[in-house]
């Protein structure tokens, strides 16, 4: 346990609960904002308070690739080439235009009791912005000032999230009490710029609010923090899907940079930066818990607790297979994640570079066999620091299938094994990981400020900072980390993307990309600008498909026993920790060679009721409209773009500017 009493452990801190969840404390917040004055007069009631508004938005986070405040899905994360699997928004056969059809996201109407809904979160946050400095006069002030950073934080993450979802949305920022019949609080869906100026200034006054750190209670917001969430916010401003004049004007990407770099000083600054200088020390910092990581600019902490309180990782128990005391296939890594990461030399995968799909593992990016198992490479648990991942089928004479080492869901000859935990524990099938979850990376601030060089066309300096990502895991730095010459600002944009989806793997950021960008086609909404597929020289998402392979012995042989002997196997073992890795991959390469095929899936990982299908994301899909109940609940607000409303008519709000 890394907790002590009644705990939860949310994104930014371990919350002791033990007084914030006791009866008065929630029967105070029935009322939604209807608090005496006494409630500001202790700083342990006030704590609590601020405690319980980070477990409402982050309790939820239990998963890198899950994203969006207070839901916290991975459906997004599967809807992009990490992930195989229809999801009902890339389903051919299935087309949302409806209100019925629409993202209940936004929220129902506030009732009789606590619903933790974003307009309710923004409400807790804006209760204690109006009162802590009335009510509270007598609390210290640094601790009054840190409770507000840590609420205009939260409120601007909150309105974040609701813009990548809803574009114009409604802005609060005052306590409203709820009445049928008062125009006052009928508040209209706001410009998408008008609720980026709203989140720029909550960070802005967070980073003035928050400390560079807090000793003894690591994980809460800090200045820094709030500076790299601007930079984040504007980068998704001055990207395509809100940026109709992303080509034609350097406005917003001037702005977007400007905070990326007062980012970077901040933090570097505060003593933030890269971690390590190899791929084992990359792979090695998702391990660091509940302390100090440089790279690690916000992070949800975690606990191995079984109790009802704690909040565990999910990640290593959808990862490990059968074999490994997993209790399902693992994370199979689709075709098209295998072949995305470079060359050992940092080179595109191609034949002309040297790049053979079915020994795919030889001479790669280091990062790669951080982020993926296959058979024969070494992958540790704490009741077995030496076992080796196995995972391959083979057919007797009759067809009847034989699988190694009772790994029967091996849909690919690899798996993700990124950010799983090598001392973790198989004895509850991985179930109660207390594995910490970044949620963003000092890394991921480096390629935001990339992409706007790319986007200004300073192609020198876009090279400078995927230089600095690249050297960092150990790829030459010869022909510019293997990245070339960038003929114009759209290869520099092209190059930091595929960057962005290498470096930033299964840590729920890969969706994002492509709907700020809009890359699944080249096909817009009527009024709304587009084709940036084409000028990135990309193909589109929308045609293609998540393959699945079996990793298959070349001859029949009895199912009852398993073809290749223990010792053949244990020859050509792989250990991406040893000095001889290289020697040890060519050895694997010939074995794999001569033992196996690779044969299609039965069922594709991307079907429909067994049948294949190709992804469809429709164009409205990108920005979502607005359900049926915040539309009967809200009649005054209009319906997006490419949406119906409840009397099915077409949505007129364009939320491109």
């Amino acid at each position: 346990m890394k907790t002590k009493f009644n705990i939860y452990i949310t994104l930014s801190l371990v919350l002791v609960l033990s007084a914030s969840c006791s009866d008065s404390f929630l029967e105070d917040k029935k009322n939604y904002g209807s608090y005496d004055d006494t409630f500001y007069q202790t700083q342990e009631r006030v704590q609590n308070y601020v405690d319980n508004q980070y477990y409402d938005f982050y309790n939820a986070y239990k998963s890198p690739t899950a994203s969006v405040v207070g839901s916290y899905t991975d459906t997004y994360t599967k809807m992009t080439e990490e992930l195989g699997g229809t999801q009902d928004l890339i389903n051919p056969g299935k087309t949302f235009f409806r209100s019925d059809d629409a993202s209940a996201y936004y929220g129902a109407k506030i009732g009789t009791g606590i619903v933790n809904s974003p307009y309710n979160r923004i409400r807790e946050c804006n209760n204690l912005l109006e009162d802590i400095d009335v009510k509270g006069a007598n609390l210290d002030k640094t601790f009054r000032d840190q409770a507000k950073g840590q609420m205009y934080y939260m409120r601007a993450m909150q309105y974040y999230d609701l813009m990548r979802t809803y574009g114009p949305v409604p802005l609060a920022t005052t306590v409203q009490n709820a009445a049928a019949d008062n125009p006052a609080i009928q508040l209209p869906r706001a410009k998408v710029s008008e609720v980026v100026d709203q989140i720029v200034k909550d960070l802005d006054m967070a980073a003035t609010l928050l400390p560079k750190e807090w000793p003894g209670a690591y994980g809460r917001f800090t200045r820094g923090a709030a500076l790299a969430q601007k930079s984040r916010v504007l980068l998704t401003y001055a990207s395509p899907l809100f940026n109709k004049n992303w080509d034609g004007s350097n406005e917003r990407w001037d702005a977007a940079l400007k905070a990326g770099l007062a980012a970077e000083a901040q933090l570097t600054q505060d003593g933030y930066g890269l971690y390590g200088s190899s791929a084992k020390q990359w792979e090695a910092m998702f391990l660091i818990d509940n302390s100090f990581c440089s790279e690690a600019i916000t992070v949800q902490l975690c606990g191995s607790g079984i109790t009802s309180t704690a909040i565990n990782n999910s990640w290593e128990k959808a990862t490990r297979l059968v074999s490994q005391g997993g209790v399902s296939g693992g994370t199979p890594a689709p075709k098209e994640m295998i072949d995305l990461f470079p060359m050992a030399d940092g080179k595109r995968p191609t034949a002309a570079n040297g790049y053979n799909d079915f020994t795919f593992f030889v001479n790669r990016d280091p990062r790669f066999y951080r982020t993926f198992a296959f058979s024969g490479v070494k992958w540790g648990y704490k009741e077995n620091v030496n076992p080796v991942l196995w995972t391959y089928r083979w057919l007797d004479a009759s067809n009847k299938i034989g699988y190694a080492d009772g790994n029967t869901s091996g849909s690919s000859p690899a798996f993700v094994r990124k950010m799983t935990n090598t001392t973790a524990s198989n004895a509850t099938n991985y179930q109660f990981s207390g594995t910490d979850i970044f949620e963003y990376r000092y890394a991921e601030l480096l390629l935001n400020i990339a992409e706007c060089y790319a986007a200004l066309g300073q192609t020198g300096n876009t090279l400078a900072y995927l230089g600095r990502i690249r050297n960092r895991v150990g790829i030459p730095s010869a022909n510019n980390y293997g990245i070339g010459t960038l003929a114009d600002k759209y290869a520099a944009i092209e190059a930091v993307l595929y960057e962005r989806r290498v470096e930033l793997a299964y840590e729920g950021k890969r969706y994002w990309d492509v709907q700020r960008w809009m890359l699944y086609d080249n096909e817009t909404l009527a009024g709304v600008t587009g084709g940036t597929v084409s000028k990135l020289g990309l193909a589109p998402i929308n045609g293609t498909q998540r393959t699945g392979n079996y990793l298959q012995y070349k001859n029949t042989a009895p199912i009852s026993s398993d073809p290749i002997s223990a010792a053949a196997r244990a020859a050509v073992v792989v250990d991406p920790d040893a000095a001889n890795f290289q020697t040890q991959l060519t050895a694997l390469a010939t074995f794999y060679n001569n033992n196996f095929i690779r044969t299609a899936l039965i069922t594709p990982l991307d079907n429909f009721s067994g049948l294949p299908v190709k992804i469809k994301f429709n164009p409205n899909y990108y920005i979502m409209g607005l359900n049926t109940t915040a539309l009967t609940q809200n009649p005054w607000l209009l319906q997006t773009i490419g949406w119906n409303d409840i009397s099915g008519g077409a949505g007129t709000l364009n939320y491109q500017e």
